[in-house]
């Protein structure tokens, strides 16, 4: 049984900022958390939403969100939201402060802890409707988490766990590309190498979703047509758009399920005394995966080599390759700064990811240690 949902409210184009106010009435939000990070504010792009919002709400910001968020800092700004009598809030920034505002929603209006909400832990069944309203604004193009059902969060016990439910679902995604331009050349590189992992995970997972497919195909022909643009020039206003809108298209997909790239990268990005980041992680891993998955997705093998623009027996692993040295991004693992001895640890924990049971090639621990050591 296929079961396909598109129901996210999107406003998206240059200058969709400022929709923010009549949106915030819209929504009934008076008293809204910005949850942001001190990067965007240093940016200048938490001053733009204020004066954007204007005497329409009164806004608290809460800038502490983490590269790799952690329940410890959802906790603390959960505490800021109700100290502040918040009804609502704003994300804006990348994934992490995204993701972050969909776990502060549910825990001020769920009881606690807020590892009982894991996927993994049975917790999509206990996600309810009475998550606080939540308006996501992207300053990157890669997760697409305003338009994603999850919220992924490096628990306590160090587990990094996902939080899925429809009801997670911001009630509005505003999606303005003009808030990306000027982005360093390599944040929009991984960020951008995160939407083509999503659009080719999501595009080769073995469950049945026509419409997740097409939408994922075009947002890897955008990706594939614009990141090295967009790279090269950070004012390039099509080159923006454009990612943007694959970014989006590749969350908006994640209902078809992802895989092996994301089932290590999880783990792997609550190595503790290491911060990798999430795209480039994915950006790495993605060719050693490709090359596992090969014999499982020879049927679609055609049409995505079509997406990336290679030749249809051509090897998209190398194609992926190539494109990340183009980028400049690292190498591998081990210049990102990680050590061998965490692999056993992040293979077990690949197992027991939400994204493990998706992939289109079932993988052993085995598996997991040699995509790891190919990628290292």
């Amino acid at each position: 049984m296929a079961t396909i949902t598109y129901i996210t409210t999107i406003q998206f184009d240059f200058g969709a900022l400022r929709l923010l106010p009549g949106e915030l009435q819209r929504l009934g939000i008076r008293r809204p958390l910005l949850v942001t990070d001190r990067g965007v504010v240093a940016a200048g792009l938490a001053a733009r939403v204020l004066e954007s919002i204007g005497s329409t709400a009164q806004a608290t910001v809460w800038d502490g969100t983490p590269a790799n968020p952690t329940e410890d800092a959802v906790m603390t700004a959960a505490q800021a939201f109700t100290q502040a009598g918040c009804d609502g809030l704003v994300a804006l920034g990348g994934g992490s402060s995204m993701d972050l505002a969909k776990a502060v929603a549910l825990i001020t209006t769920h009881p606690g802890p807020l590892l009982q909400y894991a996927a993994v832990e049975g917790g999509v069944a206990r996600i309810t409707s009475a998550v606080a309203p939540l308006i996501a604004i992207p300053t990157t193009a890669g997760t697409g988490s305003e338009v994603g059902r999850g919220s992924v969060i490096v628990m306590r016990n160090g587990r990094k766990l996902g939080l899925l439910s429809p009801h997670l679902l911001p009630k509005l995604a505003l999606c303005d590309p003009e808030l990306t331009l000027g982005l360093p050349a390599g944040i929009t590189a991984a960020t951008g190498m995160d939407a083509i992992a999503h659009c080719i995970e999501t595009f080769i997972a073995p469950s049945v979703n026509p419409p997740a497919e097409a939408i994922a195909l075009d947002g890897l022909r955008r990706a594939i047509g614009h990141l090295e643009r967009a790279t090269r020039d950070g004012s390039d206003r099509t080159a923006r758009w454009e990612m943007m809108m694959a970014a989006m298209e590749g969350a908006m997909a994640f209902q078809k399920g992802l895989g092996a790239v994301h089932a290590l990268s999880h783990p792997l990005g609550a190595v503790p005394g290491v911060s990798l980041h999430h795209g480039t992680l994915n950006a790495l891993l993605l060719p050693t995966v490709l090359r596992f998955n090969a014999p499982a997705i020879t049927a679609r093998a055609g049409a995505l080599n079509d997406a990336l623009g290679i030749a249809r027996d051509a090897d998209p692993a190398a194609f992926i390759e190539g494109l990340n040295q183009r980028l400049g991004l690292p190498a591998g693992l081990r210049a990102m700064g990680l050590e061998r001895s965490v692999f056993d640890s992040i293979a077990d924990a690949a197992l027991l990811d939400h994204c493990h049971a998706t992939n289109p090639r079932t993988a052993t621990r085995e598996d997991y240690l040699q995509m790891l050591d190919s990628a290292y």
